[in-house]
């Protein structure tokens, strides 16, 4: 239980503050976004508590990303989300990925289907989500349904404005290297892995 100390979450009643509670987690690739939110989701699960939502776990092969997966935390079930591709490649949104359409149909409907959690877990809303051109879109209307005592949400520092202008009392922190040592995220350093300004 002690691992979950650090975000309160086995303290947390279902209606503090009269509402749900959101952090968001935030850093640069590699920054270990997707690790920190399933040592999260194991923690909870081994204390108890109902897990539910979706991470995105890479695929490596000879130590390079060639794909994304989507894992439902509930389920333990797997689809496959993108396969790497050339940024300028068709149907990739410029974004280096060609996103499968089943794996995201399926990811939107468990988010649709989502009856409530006492952690809720959305690995990420990116690009795609934030400027409305699909992905996990659904994420924000099962965020927006409230039925979860904490909500972790993977968000990229470029969209953290976007971010916190739709969730204003929503936390900040970096992904810790130990589950229960998590940082508030400073803007103003770079992101683990990327060069100072």
């Amino acid at each position: 239980m002690s691992a979950l100390r650090g975000l309160a979450l086995d303290e947390q009643p279902a209606d503090a503050d009269g509402g749900e509670r959101i952090l968001i987690v935030s850093g640069g690739r590699g920054a270990g976004k997707t690790s920190f939110c399933l040592a999260l989701a194991q923690a909870a699960q081994g204390a108890g508590m109902a897990v539910a939502g979706l991470v995105s776990p890479a695929v490596f092969v000879a130590a390079r990303k060639v794909a994304i997966d989507l894992h439902d935390l509930a389920s333990g079930e797997q689809r496959r989300l993108a396969l790497r591709a050339r940024a300028d490649a068709p149907g990739t949104a410029g974004l280096g990925w060609r996103f499968e359409a089943n794996g995201l149909a399926w990811g939107n409907r468990l988010l649709r289907a989502w009856q409530g959690s006492d952690l809720f877990v959305i690995d990420e809303l990116g690009p795609l989500e934030f400027l409305g051109r699909g992905g996990l879109s659904e994420g924000f209307a099962a965020l927006a349904r409230g039925r979860f005592r904490i909500a972790v949400v993977v968000v990229r520092p470029e969209l953290l404005g976007a971010a916190l202008a739709r969730w204003p009392g929503a936390s900040v922190i970096e992904p810790p290297a130990v589950l229960g040592g998590a940082t508030p995220y400073r803007a103003d350093r770079p992101a683990r892995g990327e060069p100072p300004a």
